[in-house]
């Protein structure tokens, strides 16, 4: 049984609350108090004592970040690495595959753009083929016609669970029995959902999975986490070694890591990594399911209003939808509507370029406002950004500044 979030306490604990409305969570969250703290204060450290003296001073809490996030996506502490980002931790995984020329990727239409530049590349320098699988009807990834691309060729399955630019939320789950049936590889990118939902690794069937810090764990920027199972470390070379990863035995050989942490660099973001343990402590404090559910429930109560806006589109895909709202307006560009939230105190992102290019192309999409709201946000911010909306939208005029007072607490 989920309790229910404090969001009074979440703001006193968020101390950007009363000065702004955040809905780009999915870009970069709010950092709470003890994880902004704790970051200060590993630095203060480092100013008073020294980089080095800290890190042996702060040891055991270093240590932590690997417990920590094992309890969070259940796996084992040896089978987490702590990387600079989400992009950076996949690239070593993905990287570390011998692919021949022939060897097939399946991924799915919707996406990273990144993780597609890597396929691309590594078609491009090994012959790997790349194949997109079909979309159902309702926008995710069609797992009968995943199931029906599978021969011998296929060596790798991957896919982002919830794309950059959208609501969507992939069958992670459906998606690995059909890999570990096929005896398959698979990989998931989960940046935008640990933190956001519940992450259970092995339920899931994936064999590796990247996250981010920065968003719904509300974390440091430059911090992110790789998870790699244990009966595929032995397997994986990454694409680069050092002396943490790896230890010189003479002159002429080396012996890698047994554990995850063979994916590391030896010089890493000390106070990032000690801030993204306690953030993931806190989360771990409101109990994931909790945060869930508060999340899906406002995106479901921003769909629904937006939905009554006759100038705008909601371009969320999937049967299962997060808390990344996006849509469209037929009277003015996502990106002046961003600028004009803006004016207003309220920030938001837009999804363009690269990132969702496969997924968008197919739909005719070329950019749209994307919101997405956490724990801490409130139906009353909800209201005042619709409101705000709908006199920026049905003047097309994006230099329009309200004169509205005594808006939400």
């Amino acid at each position: 049984m989920t309790k229910s979030i404090d969001v009074s306490r979440a703001r006193r604990e968020t101390i950007a609350c009363d000065e702004i409305i955040h809905f780009n969570n999915a870009g970069a969250s709010l950092m709470p108090a003890p994880v902004s703290e704790a970051l200060h204060n590993y630095l203060r450290s480092e100013e008073k004592i020294g980089g080095y003296e800290t890190a042996e001073k702060y040891s055991e809490s270093l240590e932590g970040v690997y417990s920590s996030a094992a309890k969070l996506i259940n796996c084992s502490p040896e089978e987490i690495a702590f990387t600079e980002n989400a992009t950076r931790a996949w690239d070593l995984a993905f990287y570390s595959f011998r692919f021949k020329p022939g060897d097939k990727i399946l991924t799915a239409v919707a996406e990273y753009g990144s993780n597609v530049i890597a396929y691309l590349q590594q078609a491009s320098r090994l012959g790997v083929e790349v194949h997109f699988v079909p979309s159902d009807e309702s926008g995710q990834i069609d797992t009968e016609a995943l199931r029906n691309l599978i021969d011998d060729k296929v060596k790798l399955i991957s896919i982002t669970h919830i794309p950059t630019g959208g609501g969507l939320v992939n069958p992670a789950a459906e998606v690995g029995k059909i890999a570990r049936a096929a005896n398959i590889p698979f990989i998931l990118d989960s940046c935008q959902g640990v933190g956001q939902i519940p992450i259970d690794v092995d339920a899931i069937g994936c064999d590796i999975l990247c996250t981010t810090g920065r968003k719904f764990l509300r974390g440091p920027r430059g911090t992110g986490l790789l998870y790699v199972r244990k009966e595929l470390i032995e397997s994986l070379e990454p694409p680069m070694l050092d002396q943490h990863a790896a230890e010189l035995i003479t002159p002429y050989e080396y012996k890698m890591r047994q554990d995850a942490k063979r994916f590391e660099n030896w010089e890493q973001f000390f106070a990032g990594k000690y801030a993204l343990s306690v953030a993931i402590d806190y989360a771990l404090s409101w109990g994931i399911e909790s945060i869930q559910q508060r999340i899906y429930s406002l995106a479901d109560l921003l769909r629904k209003k937006l939905s009554h806006i006759d100038s705008i589109e909601v371009t969320d895909e999937g049967i299962e939808k997060c808390g990344i709202v996006t849509f469209t307006s037929d009277t003015i560009t996502p990106t002046e509507i961003k600028q004009a939230l803006t004016v207003h105190k309220i920030n938001v992102s837009t999804a363009k370029g690269s990132g969702s290019l496969v997924s968008f192309s197919a739909r005719g999409l070329t950019e749209v406002v994307r919101a997405s709201v956490h724990y801490f946000n409130t139906e009353e911010e909800i209201a005042y950004f619709i409101e705000i909306l709908k006199t920026i939208t049905e003047k097309g005029d994006p230099t329009i500044v309200s004169t509205m007072h005594g808006r939400r607490s």
